[in-house]
């Protein structure tokens, strides 16, 4: 695999049991880069390792007196300097297309489980660990691919070098050979506390970056509150925290170094003083103590590859183990069933045994936010497995479960608009150019949101002629909109999809109470004769609804229209009306005969109606 043949058309299914059996399934997909790199550093390192041989016979020739064995070391020097120029060349190139081939397949990969799990992932994983594993982590994982390829070539030459000065000059080359595995084994004892320092130096960065992702994604309501400066104070001791954990790995990164350093140096000085008695003595000449000292002080450029491997390693391991995090999750999907196409039907789910049937709008009232939210990700076929109990049944649309249908069907079937959507950056058309039927135009979808008032604000700030908004851009997540501006763009973009069944999540939580009047009667105007299904507690939206389901206890206890439910369900009235114990116990002993007008009665105050809204 080359550069310019990326991306790729399939980057293969990972072994995500371990950290480090990631790291070695993705050096077994880049074998042939490896073995590239390992041709192209063999050469390098042994034109390198002949280079003792010709200064020693040019010292040699000198002793001599002989021009043509100067002749001959001077031609060897410069063949052995062309393949050196040429190997270095091309081991750096073929290692850095190694670590971009392998950063671009972990991306890819990554790419792929984020577009599989949608809206779940940040719901298992947090957002700053995604960030983290999207960026640094996918380079340091490249590095570790990069770095093996120089490692193997250089521990390749290590083992030819000292064997060919065995057989040069085995009274000299067997110290060498005994000397090298103790030079590039000797800072083991040191990397499992090196590695555990760095570990806990990713740790506290990550730590960190999460402190200042979700910092700065809430920084709007910071300074709406004051606390700028309470998180401010938050983040700089986090810094504080990395910076010394830093320093900690640092110094033992400096120890290895050192030692890398000193024992080589104890190396040289031996074996100059051996050799030097043993050319004293006359038992080799003098050529050959230069070749083997030459050699042996080439040697320590390839031993440098050994500690890097070792930093690589241990930079990449827990990085792989994140990146193993992410691509072990799965959607709760069983495999999809041959020739399987979108559903039409009723919308039931087992579990609480709410239906939702096809072409009303059905309006769910819950008391508990976090299970109306549990149950809209069960009804877009995103239920999370319990680890008690095992998986959860799945929703069923028209009687086929949607875990047996392929992703993209499932997605055409259902669409599931969270409480809290995101905006992409873009221009507002290209926000609204999403995968739909074609039977909504934006500007029905932008008209049934009521988005009347985003669209002057956005003409106001367009940098056209004609001041068109849908040509102006949205910054990230919206944050140059309010909340109920943003709210409603998104609930424009759901309905501009058009789906077979749509299920919004407190789509009018963030508007006031007379547009959101305005937007529900849009929204049921516009998705009249489709299924849909709304979480709800404002009696605006539920008496517009054709059907209101009471869940209660994870259950559903009661059905039919609000203002019957309103007349003859205390929990549903409590939930809807807000009503203390005593309020909600008052209708028992003498029911309340005062006409309701839009789920309230006369007589309550402002101040309760617009809390309410």
């Amino acid at each position: 695999m080359q550069i310019r043949d990326l991306p790729y058309s399939d980057p293969g299914d990972p072994d995500v049991r371990s950290g480090p059996r990631f790291l070695f399934w993705l050096g077994r997909n880049q074998l042939a880069g490896q073995l590239k790199s390992l041709a192209w550093g063999l050469l390098h390192h042994c034109a390198i390792a002949g280079l003792p041989l010709a200064v020693g016979l040019a010292v040699q020739a000198v002793i001599d007196r002989s021009g043509r064995g100067l002749a001959t070391a001077g031609v060897l020097l410069v063949v052995l300097g062309i393949l050196i120029a040429v190997g270095d060349t091309m081991l750096h190139r073929t290692a850095v297309t190694n670590w971009i081939t392998a950063a671009a397949r972990v991306q890819q990969l990554l790419a792929r489980r984020t577009a599989e799990l949608g809206s779940a992932l940040t719901r298992r994983v947090a957002a700053g660990e995604v960030v983290a594993v999207s960026t640094g982590d996918v380079e340091k994982i490249g590095w570790f691919v990069e770095a093996l390829s120089r490692f193997v070539a250089a521990a390749t030459a290590l083992v030819l070098i000292c064997v060919g000065l065995v057989l040069y000059l085995p009274s000299l080359g067997v110290l060498v050979a005994i000397a090298t595995p103790v030079l590039a084994l000797a800072v083991l004892p040191l990397l499992p506390r090196a590695t555990r320092r760095a570990d806990q130096q990713r740790e506290k960065a990550g730590r960190a970056t999460e402190l200042a992702s979700d910092t700065v994604a809430g920084l709007r309501v910071l300074r709406g509150i004051g606390g700028e400066e309470l998180f401010l104070d938050r983040y700089r001791r986090a810094s504080q925290e990395v910076r010394r954990a830093a320093v900690r790995s640092a110094r033992m990164w400096a120890l290895i170094s050192a030692v890398q350093v000193f024992l080589p140096g104890v190396l040289l000085i031996s074996l100059v003083w051996y050799g030097a008695t043993l050319a004293r003595d006359g038992r080799i000449d003098v050529g050959q103590l230069v070749t083997v000292y030459s050699a042996a002080t080439l040697m320590l450029f390839p031993l440098r590859n050994v500690e890097e491997i070792a930093m690589a390693y241990s930079f990449s391991r827990p990085s792989a183990q994140r990146a193993v995090r992410v691509l072990s999750l799965r959607r709760s999907t069983r495999p999809p069933t041959a020739g399987a196409t979108t559903p039409r039907g009723d919308l039931y789910d087992p579990v609480t045994g709410l239906m939702a049937p096809q072409g009303l709008f059905t309006a769910v009232v819950c008391g508990d936010p976090d299970e109306a939210g549990r149950l809209a990700e069960r009804l877009g076929g995103h239920a999370e497995p319990d680890e008690g109990t095992g998986p959860v049944p799945s929703v069923l649309l028209g009687g086929v479960p949607l875990d047996e249908l392929p992703l993209d069907s499932a997605r055409a079937a259902v669409l599931v608009q969270d409480k809290d959507p995101v905006l992409l950056s873009g221009t507002l058309r290209e926000l609204m150019d999403v995968p739909s039927s074609g039977g909504v135009t934006a500007e029905d979808a932008l008209d049934a949101a009521r988005c009347g008032d985003v669209l002057d604000a956005l003409a106001q700030a367009s940098v056209d002629e004609d001041g068109d908004p849908m040509n102006t851009r949205i910054t990230e997540r919206g944050r140059s909109l309010s909340g109920g501006q943003r709210q409603r763009l998104a609930l424009a973009r759901s309905l501009v999809t058009d789906p077979e069944t749509l299920v919004l999540d407190e789509p009018t939580s963030a508007v006031d109470s007379h547009t959101e009047a305005r937007v529900a009667a849009g929204v049921e105007k516009l998705r009249r004769g489709r299924t849909t299904v709304a979480f709800a507690s404002s009696p605006l939206l539920l008496d517009l609804a054709d059907r209101v389901v009471l869940l209660h206890g994870g259950t559903v206890v009661a059905a039919g229209t609000h203002r019957r439910l309103l007349r003859d369900e205390p929990r549903y009235r409590a939930v809807v009306t807000r009503e203390t114990e005593d309020e909600a116990a008052a209708p028992a002993a003498a029911p309340d005969k005062t006409p309701v007008i839009g789920g309230l009665r006369p007589g309550r105050t402002v101040e309760e109606i617009e809390e309410k809204a």
